[in-house]
Formats: structure tokens, C-alpha cells, sequence
């Protein structure tokens, strides 16, 4: 008895914990907001993040590409597996943020500027940016599309901690970027991973948010 009165107060708070719509759009702008301001400061410290965010920033670094319209044709194909496994408010709330970190990308240069940018200092706070918005997008069923959505659906259906999938898939990129980056921003991405990584895996636990979408 005690079990299932247990079990009754926690869906009747997921229930009262539902996501208002204005709650979702907050979340989406803000952590759009998050992500956009990291990968300024990443661009321009010259590091690499994971994720289809880090494969368009490296088409940026050795094509000169913008990295906005880069980052929303990466994603593209990505749309499909959410519209179909995760559904299509999923997909759509995705879409959005990768939209808004798109534009927000073409307009940062005009909204701040840094003078000075020490590359440590990039690597973990713009990291912990990253992190931070990527996690409030997911606690409100969105992602940044691309790998974001394959480890959402992982950590939904296989138990497959989203951080750690997540964390695999940036280090077989950041490989990649030996033929773009000098060593020590290869050393520093590699840590600014672990960090992103680490917010989301710490924090985007299977029940310890009851907050939903």
C-alpha cells in the first residue's frame, strides 16, 4: 500500500509539473540563447564543440563557410528520424532551435565582441553555455537536432545515457579536427566536450526531472 500511494503522488506531480506553453517557448529562446553565445566564444577562441554544431564550425574553419546556414542544412536529414520516433512536437520544437541558433549566430558579431578571450577560460564557460542550454532544451523535449536527436531517442527507448552517447560521437569529430586545428585547441575542445558532456549527462537523468512537455 505504502508503494502504490508512492507511486500516486508522482504521477500526480508530473501531472501539476506539466510544461505551460509559455514555459516551452521561454526554454526554447533561452537555451537557444545559451548555445548561440558558447559557440561565439568557441569560434572565437578557434575551438570545436560536438555534434552537428562542431562539424558546421569545422566547415567554418577550413572553408570559411558561414556557420549558420551550414549548421541548418547538417540538420536536415535529422528531422526525419525525430518527425517519426520521437514525434512531430519534437521535431518542430527542434527545427525551432536550431533555427534560433542559426540566426542568432548571423547576428552575434553585432550584438558583443570580445577584446580579449582567454582560451581556458572559453573552453569551460563557453562549454558549461553550451551545456546548459542543450539541457534545458532536452528537459523541454527539443534538441539541437542532428546527434542531439539520435541521443534523445537512445536514452528514451534503449536506456542509453544521452551525455555519454553524446560524448562519444564529439570525440570521433574532434578526431577530426587534427587536419584543421593546431594541437593545444584540439587538447582544449577535447576538454570543453567533457565539459558539455558532462553537464547534460550530471543533470538529464531518466526521473530525476519530472517536468514535462
Amino acid at each position: 500500500m505504502a508503494e502504490l500511494a508512492r507511486e500516486s503522488v508522482v504521477q500526480e506531480r508530473v501531472v501539476q509539473e506539466r510544461h505551460r506553453l509559455y514555459e516551452d517557448v521561454l526554454a526554447l529562446v533561452a537555451g537557444s540563447l545559451f548555445v548561440s553565445l558558447g559557440v561565439a566564444m568557441y569560434a572565437k577562441a578557434l575551438l570545436l564543440v560536438g555534434g552537428t554544431a562542431g562539424l558546421a564550425l569545422l566547415a567554418h574553419y577550413s572553408t570559411g563557410l558561414s556557420f549558420g546556414p551550414v549548421f541548418s542544412l547538417i540538420n536536415l536529414p535529422f528531422y526525419l528520424l525525430a518527425l517519426r520516433r520521437l514525434g512531430w512536437r519534437f521535431a518542430l520544437r527542434s527545427f525551432i532551435a536550431v533555427s534560433l541558433v542559426s540566426l542568432l549566430s548571423r547576428v552575434m558579431p553585432s550584438l558583443i565582441a570580445f577584446a580579449h578571450l582567454d582560451p581556458l577560460y572559453a573552453t569551460v564557460v563557453g562549454g558549461a553555455l553550451i551545456g546548459t542550454g542543450m539541457l534545458m532544451l532536452f528537459r523541454h523535449r527539443a534538441s539541437l537536432g542532428g546527434v542531439n536527436i539520435l541521443a534523445v531517442y537512445l536514452q528514451d527507448n534503449y536506456a542509453i545515457r544521452a551525455g555519454y552517447f553524446q560524448l562519444a560521437v564529439d570525440l570521433a569529430i574532434l578526431a577530426a579536427s587534427f587536419f584543421v586545428l593546431a594541437p593545444q585547441n584540439i587538447v582544449l575542445s577535447v576538454v570543453g566536450a567533457a565539459v558539455v558532456n558532462l553537464v547534460i549527462a550530471i543533470n538529464h537523468k531518466p526521473g530525476r526531472y519530472l517536468g514535462v512537455s
